[in-house]
């Protein structure tokens, strides 16, 4: 916990409750059900918590947002930003329902009224229905904004662009250029010390002109 308040100080002590909760719940259904490496288990709150909220850092979603959180995983990373953002609505699919199960588990337990599970594929979302996408390495970008673009909404009430955020990490030069069309990248390092973040980033992608 000391590392989420190193750089968010401002939680609530109903955030911080929830946050403290995630080590032994994950403990508990990893053992299960293997949504996290072995030995990330360690290194839980720095490697998957802090790293989600590395999207914080980009965008803070205002009271009202509806964000789609695709490939969740054990729900990384959705939770994390959920409990951060408490009256935005975050909408976690994954195609592997042990996974989902997991994440549904994990949000009963931490009663966020604000989080939805779900089995499902990202091509089979409602249309234009979130103002952000958000993911974490889930695919290359090319693909991943064909899957997406449709559920994104034109109507955007943030600073930033409606659009997508993904939590990727490595040099993302062939990637990026495969994508052909505007990308912006925010260095991890820029906000956070750790050395794990040397090579993390969050790639912005506005929504394309239709």
């Amino acid at each position: 916990m000391d590392i989420l308040l190193k750089y968010f100080p401002n939680l609530t002590e109903r955030q911080r409750g929830q946050f403290a909760q995630l080590e032994e719940l994950y403990g508990f259904w990893n053992a299960q059900i293997n949504v996290i490496s072995r030995k990330d288990i360690a290194t839980l709150y720095e490697r998957h918590v802090l790293h989600s909220l590395g999207i914080a850092q980009v965008v803070q979603f205002k009271p009202g947002t509806t964000v789609l959180d695709v490939g969740t995983g054990g729900g990384f990373p959705g939770i994390p930003l959920a409990i951060l953002f408490p009256q935005a609505h975050f909408h976690l699919i994954d195609s592997i329902g042990k996974k989902i199960k997991v994440v549904q588990e994990v949000t009963d337990a931490l009663q966020l009224a604000n989080v939805v599970a779900e089995k499902a594929r990202a091509e089979h979302v409602e249309r234009a229905a979130y103002e952000f996408v958000v993911s974490r390495a889930v695919t290359r970008l090319a693909p991943f904004m064909d899957w997406v673009r449709h559920g994104i909404s034109p109507n955007s009430f943030h600073e930033l662009k409606n659009g997508v955020l993904c939590l990727k990490g490595g040099d993302l030069t062939d990637e990026i250029q495969e994508y052909g069309k505007r990308v912006d990248t925010f260095d991890l390092a820029d906000y956070f010390q750790e050395e794990f973040f040397e090579t993390k980033k969050v790639l912005y992608v506005p929504l394309p002109s239709r």
